[in-house]
């Protein structure tokens, strides 16, 4: 048991990248916990961190060691909870997500479920960049749009619709357009919602219409890419519950209403595939549960 009590907390300081940040998590002394890493680095006659004044560093082979760990003690995790009466989930359950929708949609609905897991360590990993969750030890990301292909599995949500909005200076400046056509004549502001397409689609009543798109700004970061347009750089297309607030405040404005555009679908995706954790499954599970009833402007999945 030390054993694993050893590469836990190896585990913790790799990824939080601090002893004293490990040692606070587990309850220990920040001696104790460097010591019990030294001796962790003796034993295998590998230096698996590289210290300095500002920060704890895993080497390359403290990289391997972590990734070749986490899942290891995620499967005594499971275990344990799996014959654990009380249905009450513990260990660390990592999660990716965008930070959009982080803060606007799953935050907001995410603390019923860790008062019923209290002993669940919670960790969001925010960026609308695709990381590579192996690597990086997520349970499960929730990834808004098209997924790349990868041997995880996953899960459809729901789906979000998608608008174009702009701010008032920059209609002052440039006019308001009418038709998909006139977005032709128009800045784009590139944000992840559209990262992956050279085009936007359009359809009213039957009639559908595709606007080739060149940004003139692009940014990885939703909350970037609206700031951006809410500053006149120009249109930007993205998820309606992104901007909603933009929206309501005055800061943008949206373009085409009567027009729609394709939805993006919203997915839970399991980098493990079929040795999904418990943790994982249950988080998913109760925020998919959660989204049936909103935003008003999510779709979600029978």
């Amino acid at each position: 048991m030390k054993d694993v009590l050893t590469f836990r907390l190896y585990t913790r300081v790799a990824r939080l990248g601090s002893f004293s940040a490990a040692a606070r998590e587990c309850g220990l002394a920040q001696s104790q916990v460097s010591r019990m890493i030294a001796e962790l680095e003796a034993g295998l006659g590998a230096r698996l961190l590289t210290r300095t004044t500002r920060a704890v560093v895993p080497t390359e082979a403290g990289l391997e060691f972590l990734a070749r760990m986490e899942p290891i003690l995620a499967a005594i995790d499971d275990a344990e909870n799996s014959v654990r009466e009380t249905g009450e989930l513990r260990g660390v359950l990592r999660l990716a997500m965008p930070s959009t929708m982080a803060i606007c949609v799953i935050m907001p609905r995410l603390s019923a479920f860790t008062e019923r897991h209290p002993l669940l360590k919670v960790e969001i990993m925010l960026d609308d960049r695709w990381q590579d969750m192996i690597r990086e030890a997520v349970d499960v990301g929730i990834r808004v749009g098209s997924l790349p292909d990868s041997a995880g599995t996953a899960k459809l949500i729901g789906t979000m619709h998608r608008v174009v909005v702009a701010s008032r200076d920059y209609l002052d400046r440039h006019g308001t357009p009418l038709l998909p056509e006139d977005i032709a004549r128009h800045r784009v502001v590139g944000g992840p919602a559209g990262s992956h397409v050279s085009s936007w689609q359009f359809e009213r009543e039957g009639e559908t219409t595709s606007i080739d798109v060149q940004p003139h700004v692009s940014t990885n970061d939703t909350a970037g890419a609206l700031a951006a347009a809410a500053a006149g750089l120009g249109v930007v297309s993205t998820t309606s519950w992104a901007c909603r607030s933009q929206i309501e405040e005055g800061t943008l404005v949206r373009l085409l209403p009567e027009w729609n555009m394709a939805q993006l679908p919203v997915h839970a995706y399991f980098p493990m595939g079929r040795a999904t954790r418990l943790a994982a499954r249950a988080f998913v599970e109760f925020i998919a549960d959660e989204l049936k009833n909103g935003p008003r402007d999510f779709i979600a999945a029978a």
